[in-house]
Order: C-alpha cells, then sequence, then structure tokens
C-alpha cells in the first residue's frame, strides 16, 4: 500500500478518536452540538496550555482523564 494511504488512514482514525473524546466528554450534548462552543472550549485549553501553569494544567486534566476511563471502563464491565 502507498504511504501516502497509510498516513491518511492512521490521520483518519486520529481524528475519529479525537472525536470520540468529544462525545465522552458530552461536550455534544452539553453544547447541544454547537461546534463554536466546542471549537471555543478546545481553543481556551489551548490558551491554557501556553501560559505559565501549563505542566500543572495538564497534570490536572490527565488525573480527570485517567480517572474517567476507569470509571468507564468499570461501567463496561458490569
Amino acid at each position: 500500500m502507498r504511504e501516502w494511504r497509510v498516513k491518511r488512514r492512521e490521520r483518519t482514525r486520529q481524528l475519529i478518536e479525537l472525536g470520540g473524546l468529544i462525545a465522552k466528554a458530552e461536550l455534544i450534548d452539553l453544547t447541544d452540538d454547537d461546534r463554536a462552543v466546542i471549537l471555543g472550549l478546545l481553543i481556551e485549553a489551548a490558551t491554557k496550555l501556553k501560559g505559565d501553569n501549563r505542566d500543572q494544567q495538564l497534570l490536572l486534566w490527565r488525573r480527570r482523564g485517567s480517572r474517567a476511563f476507569a470509571q468507564n471502563h468499570l461501567a463496561e464491565r458490569l
């Protein structure tokens, strides 16, 4: 398979997974599928990551995300 196809498939998979995270965070329902609001939220997060407290913010969000993944995993097993 050509290299560009492999890269395209990898990129498509990444975009689908990222969209799944937006759904998992319930942002679609909480914003009534308002894509401008969702983009605004993501831009706000990016702005925070450009600030002085980047490492602290990443740690906080990583912990929250890890807990959410763990809770979801436990819920799927029940």
